[in-house]
């Protein structure tokens, strides 16, 4: 499944790869709990989906479970275990943590490199029974109770290279260890006349499986579902000087730094005439430059609101560069997904949380 140029020129890389994902299949330091452990992840960079999957499982669950995330909190500023706090500015937890402890104040969302620490600290202190591991797919000291694998549907693993020549950060046989792989970003098949038809879904599902278990070499005992995500109102970045007038402009100019932003984009052109753009790197901070170059755009087209991501968001909330007037038409797209058919997501869930492992 590799491409043939990582296993010739990234040889060393390849071989450390597969030489410590087979100790650890051998359960080499390896930690259990009693508890069920969902992780969430995948094997490329960025672009699948990770934090909006999180997000879901938290929504569907939080009803029957005392719910606890675990991230590593990439590029944030500290060190060792923290737990976010509602207030937190992003360098101190990462962009993706805060963003999650914003949406569910109630979850205990916790930072640390060491992730088993942090799971037996917040089972300690809190008493969570069930948590979730926020791209953890490559930190294999912890067997989780349900792996869950996420591929883009707009770019497969086949045939893809190991960085920094392609995109996979791993192994592309680490396929085998997910018990759930979903297939993201996926256009909404279900939709006919502008309304959900579980029986059409179901029906391109059974085609879009075949070929996907397939092309993965799935075994029948991995479970294959499909998600796509969709995005809610847009809502202010900075509530306290928002002119909500801008929201019903007929341009808007964007600027995103996420990994792949192409879902963003298409929205935004469905719904606006696009008067300019800026593609930042993922997970960007902002810079004095960077708010120049957005604020210079912004002006030149006085009209029209500013849009960027919801996680892009987090990492402007305490930004000291941005003028006021700016901040007065700045908006965010709130993201979600969801599986589909509606008929499978019950399905999902019942597997995700039932699956265990016993220590």
């Amino acid at each position: 499944m590799l491409g043939l140029i990582s296993k010739i020129l990234l040889f060393p890389y390849w071989l450390i790869l597969l030489i410590r994902n087979r100790l650890y299949n051998k359960r080499f330091n390896n930690y259990q709990f009693n508890i069920p452990i969902i992780n969430v992840g995948n094997i490329t960079v960025g672009g699948t989906g990770k934090t909006p999957h999180t997000e879901m499982l938290i929504n569907s669950l939080k009803e029957n479970y005392k719910i606890g995330v675990v991230s590593l909190g990439y590029k944030r500023k500290t060190k060792g275990y923290r737990e976010v706090q509602f207030t937190d500015d992003y360098t101190l937890c990462g962009d993706e943590p805060l963003q999650i402890k914003k949406k569910f104040p109630d979850v205990v969302v916790a930072v640390c490199k060491e992730r088993e620490y942090a799971i037996k600290k917040i089972i300690d202190d809190y008493g969570v029974n069930l948590i979730i591991l926020d791209d953890a797919y490559q930190y294999r000291k912890i067997v989780p109770s349900c792996n869950i694998l996420l591929i883009n549907n707009n770019r497969t693993i086949v045939g893809d290279n190991l960085l920094p020549i392609g995109r996979l950060r791993d192994l592309p046989e680490g396929v085998k260890r997910a018990d759930i792989t979903i297939i993201t970003k996926c256009p909404n098949f279900c939709l006919e006349d502008g309304f959900e038809n579980n029986a059409l879904g179901l029906q391109i599902a059974d085609k879009e499986e075949e070929k996907w278990r397939k092309e993965l070499n799935l075994s029948p005992e991995q479970r294959l579902y499909f998600s796509t995500l969709y995005y809610h109102q847009a809502q202010p970045v900075f509530c306290d000087v928002c002119n909500v007038r801008y929201l019903y402009s007929k341009f808007a100019i964007y600027f995103s730094g996420i990994a792949m932003d192409h879902e963003f984009k298409s929205y935004l052109v469905s719904k606006y005439k696009i008067g300019g753009s800026i593609k930042f790197s993922d997970h960007k901070n902002f810079s004095k430059s960077d708010i120049k170059k957005i604020v210079k755009l912004a002006r030149k087209l006085p009209e029209a609101a500013i849009i960027t991501t919801e996680k892009d968001s987090i990492r402007l909330s305490n930004n000291k560069y941005i003028p006021e007037d700016i901040k007065t038409r700045m908006f965010y797209l709130p993201i979600a997904c969801k599986i589909i058919p509606e008929s499978k997501r019950n399905e999902f869930l019942n597997i995700v949380t039932k699956k265990k492992n016993q220590p």
